[in-house]
């Protein structure tokens, strides 16, 4: 039998395919990291958030990403690639020149979500950094070119990743 937030979480997507994650969060009363592990296994893989500093290195060699940071309902979001970073002071650095910069509390990472739910009618896939309380700390989606269509390449990786249960040991090559 599921748990009662599971349920809830199936319910709410039955009704809105589309609605995004923390929306049900804030309807439902409970973490958008409960709403995402609630989610059917088809949508979502967790990864544990010991991967954080691995993974982050791998996607500064995507090109264009989305990222997303929610603060007291405000929504910041930055197109462009993810910079390089290194770890010092106990955060993870992000040392792009221009575009987006920040220091990333990476130890406060318990899981790593890969997620593919649709958003607003079209296809979406996210890799959803969920901290120790449940809250999203920040989402770094794949890509779009002009025409709004998902990066193939990226894709195509990102896809191959949810089928790991952990962060391929070939891609941790630099």
């Amino acid at each position: 039998m599921p748990h009662i937030e599971n349920q809830a979480v199936i319910d709410l997507l039955a009704q809105d395919p589309g609605q995004n994650t923390l929306a049900m969060a804030q309807q439902l009363g409970i973490s958008e990291g409960e709403v995402i592990r609630a989610l059917p296994r088809d949508m979502v893989t967790l990864w544990s958030g010991e991967q954080s500093e691995a993974l982050l290195g791998q996607l500064a060699t995507w090109g264009k990403l989305t990222t997303i940071v929610e603060s007291c309902g405000s929504i910041f979001e930055f197109k462009g690639p993810l910079p390089a970073g290194r770890v010092g002071r106990g955060y993870y650095n992000l040392m792009g020149d221009d575009g987006l910069h920040g220091h990333l509390k990476l130890d406060d990472i318990a899981h790593i979500a890969l997620l593919s739910k649709p958003f607003m009618g079209t296809e979406s896939h996210a890799f959803v950094f969920i901290a120790n309380t449940g809250r999203c700390a920040f989402k770094i989606y794949l890509g779009r070119d002009e025409k709004r269509r998902l990066l193939p390449e990226q894709q195509q990786q990102f896809l191959a990743w949810r089928q790991q249960a952990a962060l391929p040991a070939i891609a941790l090559q630099s």
